[in-house]
């Protein structure tokens, strides 16, 4: 886990950026995919539904709730990534679903920077550390100009 500072723009520009995000979720699924076959099950979903412990915090006070309510709610989520109700999620379907997700949460944060804990290997973090890189190629760039 690592303490970032994070904002709107910086997820937006993550996003935006199609080369970094899509080989971000392509690993992203590919790790979830655990039986290799190109698609996502309810199973393999669930596993990083649980990992996010969406429902079962907070502001990161464990609580607890109604195992019906939980399964509920999970189910909802993948629902809603399950765009042609096949019972299945594909790449495509992946991709499309956490696009909106991240983007949603931009506009919740939106310019203001706050501070958060971000797992080691999410999608957050991989966008943090797109704008650290972006930021340090930038400042680079800037000082051979101004070398010259």
């Amino acid at each position: 886990m690592s303490v970032e500072i994070i904002d709107g723009t910086t997820i937006t520009s993550f996003v935006e950026d199609e080369e970094a995000f899509s080989a971000s979720v392509s690993d992203l699924f590919a790790e979830l995919d655990a039986d290799k076959d190109g698609l996502l099950s309810y199973t393999e979903m669930m596993k990083e539904l649980q990992r996010l412990r969406v429902m079962e915090t907070h502001f990161g006070v464990d609580v607890k709730r109604d195992p019906e309510e939980v399964a509920r709610v999970y189910e909802s989520l993948f629902v809603q990534f399950d765009h042609d109700m096949n019972g299945r999620v594909d790449k495509n379907e992946f991709k499309k679903e956490t696009k909106k997700m991240l983007l949603a949460m931009a506009n919740g944060l939106g310019s203001l920077p706050v501070q958060m804990a971000l797992e080691h290997d999410s999608l957050l973090l991989k966008a943090v550390k797109r704008e650290y890189s972006c930021a340090a190629a930038s400042a680079n760039n800037n000082l051979l100009a101004n070398a010259a």
